[in-house]
């Protein structure tokens, strides 16, 4: 489990493809205090660190993962936003984070606003009813709160913190994210659900 609040950045320097699967290199300060088998959130996809070098630690990526999340675009120099997973007794400074993307979004726009900034992402109408004015949502693994939801689209507002220690000031239109809902809400609708179908 995670909780959105991002403690690093790493680099992708390597990319070696193997079958179907995807072994990606990344060099970060968080890297020389990983171990093998440990769990790493990478954009927010929960991802099992398979070796370790100085600076450096190699994950892997399914066909699944690829397909699912913005991973297969993946480039070397592209700056990926790291956490490691919460510890037992820790502070959940986000929200509950499992690292398990539900879909990819859309940059559409990036605005300034006199020292923060907003952006919004269109993503599937399909997952509309998963967000609420002033609910949680990651966007590649940063915890942020909703604002303006619509049926397709919803924007999150930046302080300059976030903006400069995540990749968020690399985002431009038209770029891929990695989006993951509260699990609460999903949850709700869960068990909501069968209530609906009975009414309809």
């Amino acid at each position: 489990m995670f909780t959105g609040i991002i403690e690093s950045t790493g680099t992708i320097t390597a990319i070696e493809k193997e079958g179907t699967n995807l072994h990606f290199t990344l060099a970060s300060e968080l890297s020389d205090q990983l171990k093998i088998d440990q769990s790493l959130s990478h954009d927010g996809v929960c991802l099992t660190v398979v070796k370790t070098e100085p600076g450096k630690h190699t994950v892997t990526a399914i066909l699944e993962t690829l397909e699912k999340t913005n991973l297969g675009s993946w480039q070397n120099g592209k700056k990926v936003n790291l956490e490691r997973a919460m510890q037992a007794g820790g502070r959940l400074d986000g929200h509950i984070v499992q690292g398990h993307v539900d879909t990819k979004g859309t940059v559409t726009e990036v605005r300034s606003v006199d020292g923060s900034w907003y952006f919004t992402f269109n993503f599937s109408e399909e997952f509309s009813h998963l967000l609420v004015p002033k609910g949680s949502v990651t966007i590649n693994g940063v915890s942020l709160t909703v604002v303006n939801p619509g049926k397709d689209h919803f924007s999150v507002a930046i302080i300059p913190y976030t903006y400069e220690h995540t990749n968020f000031h690399q985002f431009k239109v038209g770029d891929t994210v990695n989006l993951e809902f509260d699990i609460i809400g999903k949850y709700l609708a869960n068990m909501a659900l069968p209530y609906l179908q009975k009414e309809n």
